[in-house]
């Protein structure tokens, strides 16, 4: 513990560690910190770092016995940089308007337009005043910009912390937390299945053609040094599997693994209380589930009535299970889930099925989903080749007015000039299938 240091803190709201120094650092310390990534930030007396690592948290561990969690919130912090940002402004809005009661009094020496009369022994002191004058009024007009710019930035720290704290903004911050520990459990998977291959190389020529395979995880010039007789194949052998082990068992990636959870957890309280799944439980649902967590290829089955298992090329991620398979009822794997925070993705409503129809006008109305208004589009008939032939960017679908079907559109084919001037058309399929006319088409028609 450092006599120079007096608490460290660390905030999940923005991932960050603090260190609150009780007196001047000396070199050696100073020299520690800053090469950690901690900065000096002179308005609120501490060094705070980016971001949260290993190295930092031993760090602040070191120096500060310690860390406490940081009492100030990211809101609170924010206000008070507004706050500093406002009283900057303020004094330039003060400054602005004595530059300009400057300006203001300068100029009364040119009242009534008295002109600076030339070889004349005023000449030097009109043009002197007049110089200040104008470097007055520049100065006032520099200090209304500066107002502008401090308000701004006041503001952008305010909405910087409202953004924060948006449920959408931290939905996507769980995902790219989601995306991490996928990330480092993708690691952990590749050193597994690494140590499992290298179990069956038993003889020199496996072991040195298995060193030019990307799934040995060997370091880069092993595979020439074993080739050229430089170190013996069982020797490189026994350090790459040493090097999996480390991957595997290393307390760095258990902690960042478990850094990352805790996050995930925090991030998820903050939005609230995660739903327990009701619905029906699958072996797609369950993989993924795993997937999402980092698991390797898993394989769900249903083992019966109300038994599902997981199988995975790798043993799973620790927080899920131990072993490379998890056995569990239905409402286990529900308990699991929300424990994880894992709501699965709802079901998108499925699109207004597409119709070929011959139109009773030659005419179908459909809806413009730039104007979001009706249009009636005339119907051409193709066969499905002619339709087939037409460029993919140029085909799609359209929604009808009543919202019950999609046709098919294209750029209308029967157009009689520039190609870039033809209308859309909705299309009929000759050779295909026709439907029956929708309802709401009859009673359109017959409304008419």
């Amino acid at each position: 513990m450092s006599d120079f240091i007096a608490s460290a803190t660390y905030s999940p709201e923005d991932n960050k560690i603090r260190l609150y120094p009780s007196a001047r650092l000396d070199d050696e310390t100073y020299a520690r910190v800053a090469e950690a990534g901690f900065k000096w930030a002179p308005k609120q007396e501490l060094f705070v770092a980016p971001s949260w690592n290993c190295a930092r948290e031993d760090l602040a561990l070191e120096l500060a016995g310690e860390i406490e969690p940081e009492e100030m919130t990211l809101a609170e912090r924010a206000q008070m940089k507004a706050d500093r940002l406002d009283a900057i402004a303020d004094k330039r809005a003060t400054e602005a308007s004595a530059y300009h009661r400057r300006a203001n009094e300068l100029s009364r020496a040119f009242d009534m337009g008295q002109p600076i009369l030339v070889g004349h022994h005023s000449e030097r002191k009109a043009r002197k005043t007049q110089e200040r004058m104008h470097n007055a009024m520049d100065k006032a007009v520099k200090a209304h910009r500066q107002i502008d710019y401090w308000n701004y930035r006041a503001q952008g720290v305010e909405a910087y912390a409202n953004m924060k704290n948006d449920p959408r903004v931290r939905a996507r911050r769980i995902k790219k937390l989601l995306a991490e520990l996928r990330d480092l459990q993708r690691g952990i998977n590749s050193a597994h299945k690494a140590l499992e291959l290298w179990e069956k190389m038993q003889t020199p020529e496996q072991i040195t053609a298995f060193l030019g395979h990307g799934a040995s995880l060997a370091r880069y010039g092993l595979w020439s040094d074993v080739e050229s007789g430089k170190r013996d194949p069982f020797e490189a052998k026994a350090a790459v599997m040493d090097g999996c082990r480390q991957i595997i068992e290393g307390p760095n990636r258990a902690r960042w693994i478990a850094h990352t959870l805790n996050r995930l957890s925090y991030e998820r309280e903050m939005l609230g209380e995660v739903p327990r799944y009701a619905g029906e439980i699958t072996p797609t649902l369950l993989q993924m589930f795993v997937r999402e967590h980092g698991a390797d290829k898993p394989k769900g089955k249903k083992v019966d009535d109300d038994l599902f298992a997981i199988e995975c090329e790798a043993p799973l991620p620790l927080h899920i299970g131990d072993g490379p398979s998890l056995e569990m009822s239905g409402d286990e794997w529900r308990d699991l889930m929300q424990s994880c925070g894992y709501v699965p993705p709802a079901k998108k409503p499925a699109k207004p099925p597409i119709l070929n129809f011959k139109a009773p006008r030659g005419k179908i109305s459909v809806i413009n989903p730039w104007k979001h208004e009706a249009m009636d589009l005339p119907q051409v008939e193709l066969t499905k080749a002619e339709y087939a032939a037409i460029h993919s960017e140029q085909r799609g679908t359209r929604l009808s007015t009543c919202g019950n079907f999609r046709v098919r559109i294209a750029p209308n084919p029967k157009h009689e000039g520039p190609r870039y001037q033809a209308g859309w058309a909705a299309i009929l399929i000759t050779d295909q299938k026709q439907h029956e006319i929708p309802e709401s088409i009859k009673d359109m028609e017959a409304a008419q």
